[in-house]
């Protein structure tokens, strides 16, 4: 078997939440003993769909309560994970509506937050934040503009 050969054994299954600020900036954050920034999100547990698993996850890194309603699903996409060698990320996406005026103060495993323009193409963030989410959002929010200005 390849190192590119991947099992249900090597995938990984995860839900994250793109959050931004007020001037569009996407929050990504860092966890304890890694240098890769990835968005705020976590593995699904047991019995868990991906919207549950994201509003828990941000409960528990970044003491927010996020409102189901408030969480647009973006769609279920896999990359290469970061901090797992060999292994890949399949991960349910969700876009929070709301936006931050600040980084919320991080929690238990998350050691640090960063803010990254939407087309950031920054070595230390995760693949799965850099080659698929950011270019959602990017595309996103372009087609925004553009229905707004018709």
């Amino acid at each position: 078997m390849s190192a590119e050969t991947t099992t249900p054994h090597n995938i990984i299954r995860i839900a994250a939440v793109v959050l931004r600020r007020e001037d569009g900036l996407i929050l990504s954050v860092r966890k304890k003993n890694t240098s890769t920034f990835m968005m705020p999100g976590g593995k699904l547990e047991e019995g868990e769909t991906g919207i549950i698993t994201a509003r828990r996850e941000i409960a528990e890194e970044l003491g927010l309560e996020l409102s189901e309603t408030d969480l647009i699903p973006l769609g279920r996409h896999s990359a290469t994970a970061a901090n797992e060698p060999g292994c890949r990320v399949d991960c349910d996406v969700f876009l929070w509506t709301g936006r931050l005026a600040q980084a919320p103060a991080v929690q238990a495993e998350i050691v640090e937050s960063r803010w990254y323009p939407v087309d950031s193409q920054a070595e230390e963030l995760a693949p799965l934040s850099r080659e698929v989410i950011f270019p959602i959002v990017a595309q996103r929010l372009n087609a925004s503009a553009k229905t707004q200005s018709t």
